[in-house]
């Protein structure tokens, strides 16, 4: 029985520090996730990166509010982020389908049906879901918190055994992790709070935040699922974590029996 692990990609780990796409690192995940196919893991992509992507294709000369450049960028960036990983992923002969979902569509029975069945179809049929918010048209207060929190349900929904959260910075840790004295917190159990060490800040080029990781690894957790937090910037990072995760630096919560 193929094992199913839910894997989201944030932002700061999909750009540069110049905001643009960084297509070697897409691709070094795309060979990851390729590597998990084969040995045995059904594999859901959650995916940021299509604002950020949008930002860096188009120039816009006059001015936009919050809401418009949301729209516009992310419109256009989503069709240059999933083009970029047919691409990636047609090299090793997988096939990926695009999902673009609202919160709405968690709130009512047919909607969540429906979704749920449609990224069953495509598993069954060995097609890599790769799934996002639809910024296009999720421009309310039903907006999802950010991809996390669309990465906690999905897990839920699809009944992943495990849900790995990649962000730029190795996992939760005791004090700043600019600090050389604080340690990254390897496992927390269930119940445990770690709420003292979290900042509130947000990422810089997504709208989450550890905060926002601790809140999604925390619920998912608790309905049975276990969650790593780890940096998608260190080399060969999903292969290390599913190998040799004793020696691969994260965090883990364990999840609720």
């Amino acid at each position: 029985m193929m094992k199913r692990i839910v894997v989201k990609v944030g932002s700061n780990v999909l750009t540069t520090d110049s905001g643009k796409l960084d297509i070697t690192r897409m691709s070094s995940l795309v060979d990851q996730i390729a590597w998990m196919r084969w040995h045995g893991y059904e594999v859901i992509l959650v995916s940021s990166g299509a604002v950020a992507c949008g930002r860096r294709e188009l120039q816009i000369d006059h001015h936009l509010d919050t809401v418009e450049q949301r729209q516009l960028f992310s419109a256009i960036g989503q069709v240059k982020l999933v083009n970029l990983y047919y691409d990636l992923f047609r090299e090793y002969n997988i096939h990926i389908g695009q999902v673009l979902t609202m919160k709405e569509n968690f709130l009512t029975e047919e909607q969540y049906r429906n979704q749920q069945a449609c990224m069953e179809v495509m598993l069954q049929n060995g097609v890599i879901p790769i799934v996002n918010e639809n910024d296009t048209v999720c421009v309310t207060e039903l907006m999802f918190t950010d991809n996390d929190e669309l990465s906690g349900l999905i897990a839920q929904m699809m009944k992943a055994e495990t849900l790995i959260l990649l962000s730029n910075i190795d996992g939760i840790f005791t004090g700043n992790p600019s600090d050389p004295d604080a340690k990254v917190i390897r496992y927390v159990e269930p119940d445990e709070s770690l709420e003292k060490y979290i900042q509130p800040s947000k990422s810089s080029a997504g709208r989450g935040g550890m905060e926002s990781k601790y809140n999604t690894a925390r619920k998912t957790a608790d309905a049975g699922i276990k969650v790593i937090i780890a940096n998608g910037n260190r080399p060969d990072i999903l292969r290390s974590l599913l190998e040799n995760a004793d020696d691969t630096i994260h965090t883990e919560f364990l999840p609720k029996q």
